[in-house]
C-alpha cells in the first residue's frame, strides 16, 4: 500500500461515453492528468461499462505508461463465475483486459449476505490468497455493501484481508440502509485501510439542490464536489478516496482540491450537516446511478435515469423532465408502468432500494396521464 500515492483514486465505472464506446482521446487526457497532479490509483472491475472499463484502462493507462507509475484494483465478481475453477481463468483474462501481469489489489467484489455463501463455497478468498502467494496479487480485500454485522462476520472468518472498500459519503453516514458509520467503525477495530467509493453519492452530491448549493456556497471557496471528498477523507484510516469521472475538468477539480489535502474545519463541518438535514427534508430516491440494476431488467428500463428524473421533478419542480421522461429515457415496453415486478433489480441494488415500489411512484408521476 506504500506505492499509493496521495488519497484521490481515479474510479473506473464512469468514463467518458458516446455511442455507448469509451472516448479514448479525453479518457489519454484525464489519465494524464491524473498522474501528473501526483496520483496513481486506478479502480476497475470486469463488469464496469460491460468491460470496457478494463480495456480503456489498458489502452489508456497501461500501455502508455511504465508498470511502476500506477496501482491498479480489478474485482472478482459474482455472476462471472459459478466454481472455483472458473476463478483462475476469469483472473487471467482481467489480467489480459488491462494489459498488466499483476494487481495491486484485488477485491472480491460487492461483498453481502446475498453472495458471501457462494464466495465461500467457491473457494474465492482461498484462490485469491494462492493468486497473492504467486505474485499475481499484492493485496486481497473486499467492496462491501451490506450491514455492519455482516462485515464483521467477514472479517472474522478471513482475518487476512487486507483492506475494505466502503460506500463512504455525508449522506449515507448515518442512513440505516448503508450503515456507511458502522461498517467503517467496524474496519477501524479490525484495522482495515479503508477504500472509499461513491463520495459523491452518484453525483448527488455535487449537483445539488438549490438550497443545499447555496449553504456550501456561502463558506466563499470550493465546488460542492470538493466538500464531499473532503468529508470523507477527513477520518481516520482512509486511504484512498474514489471519483467516478468523465471529463478532463472534473480531473483537475478534483486533484486541485485533493493535492494538498486538508480535512474539513468545524464551519465546512457545520455546513455539510446542513445540506444533510436539506436532503434529508426532500425525501429523494437515494439511488447512485451504479446501473447494477439495468443489467438483468428483462424489460430493458433505465431505472437510474427514471429515478434522477424523478428527483429533478421534486427538486425543481421542473416541467422540463416530463420531456425527458418521455423522449430521452423510455421507449415502448421500457416505462415505468412496464415493469413486470420480477425483482431481479433488487437484488442487484447496492443500495437495498425497494425499485418496484419506486418504480410505481416514477409511474404515477409522469404515466397518469396516459
Amino acid at each position: 500500500m506504500e506505492r499509493i500515492k496521495g488519497i484521490l483514486g481515479f474510479g473506473g465505472m464512469r468514463l467518458p461515453m458516446k455511442d455507448g464506446e469509451v472516448v479514448i482521446d479525453e479518457m489519454n487526457r484525464m489519465v494524464d492528468a491524473f498522474l501528473e497532479a501526483g496520483f496513481n490509483y486506478f479502480d476497475t472491475a470486469h463488469g464496469y461499462l460491460q468491460g470496457q472499463s478494463e480495456l480503456a484502462l489498458r489502452e489508456c493507462l497501461a500501455r502508455r505508461y511504465p508498470r511502476d507509475r500506477f496501482v491498479l484494483t480489478d474485482k472478482l465478481t459474482d455472476c462471472f463465475f459459478k466454481s472455483q475453477a472458473d476463478i483462475r481463468p476469469l483472473f487471467e483474462a482481467q489480467l489480459q483486459a488491462c494489459g498488466v501481469e499483476y494487481f495491486d489489489f484485488y477485491l472480491m467484489h460487492a461483498q453481502g449476505l446475498t453472495n458471501y455463501d457462494h464466495f465461500k463455497a467457491c473457494r474465492a478468498y482461498e484462490t485469491a490468497f494462492a493468486l497473492k502467494a504467486e505474485g499475481k496479487i499484492r493485496h486481497v480485500g473486499i467492496s462491501f455493501h451490506d450491514r455492519a454485522e455482516v462485515l464483521e462476520q467477514i472479517l472474522t472468518d478471513y482475518p487476512d484481508i487486507e483492506v475494505v472498500q466502503l460506500q463512504f459519503n455525508y449522506l449515507d453516514y448515518d442512513d440505516p440502509a448503508v450503515q456507511s458509520r458502522r461498517c467503517y467503525e467496524v474496519c477501524r477495530r479490525h484495522n482495515k485501510p479503508v477504500l472509499v467509493m461513491e463520495p459523491a453519492k452518484g453525483g448527488s452530491l455535487v449537483n445539488l439542490p438549490p438550497d443545499a448549493r447555496a449553504v456550501l456556497d456561502g463558506l466563499h471557496g470550493g465546488a460542492p464536489a470538493s466538500y464531499a471528498l473532503r468529508f470523507v477523507g477527513s477520518f481516520p484510516g482512509i486511504r484512498v478516496v474514489l471519483s467516478g469521472m468523465g471529463s478532463v475538468e472534473q480531473v483537475r477539480e478534483n486533484t486541485a482540491c485533493m493535492k494538498d489535502f486538508r480535512p474539513l474545519d468545524e464551519t465546512e463541518m457545520a455546513a455539510v450537516r446542513r445540506v444533510q438535514e436539506i436532503f434529508h427534508s426532500k425525501n429523494l430516491i437515494p439511488c447512485t446511478a451504479c446501473r447494477y440494476c439495468t443489467d438483468g431488467c428483462p424489460k430493458h428500463i433505465s431505472i437510474p435515469d427514471l429515478f434522477a428524473i424523478m428527483n429533478t421533478k421534486q427538486i425543481h419542480h421542473d416541467w422540463n423532465a416530463h420531456l425527458y421522461y418521455d423522449e430521452v429515457h423510455t421507449a415502448p415496453g421500457r416505462r415505468a408502468s412496464d415493469c413486470i415486478k420480477c425483482g431481479k433489480c433488487e437484488k442487484a441494488c447496492p443500495q437495498h432500494l425497494p425499485i418496484r415500489q419506486l418504480l410505481e411512484q416514477v409511474s404515477q408521476e409522469f404515466d397518469k396521464a396516459r
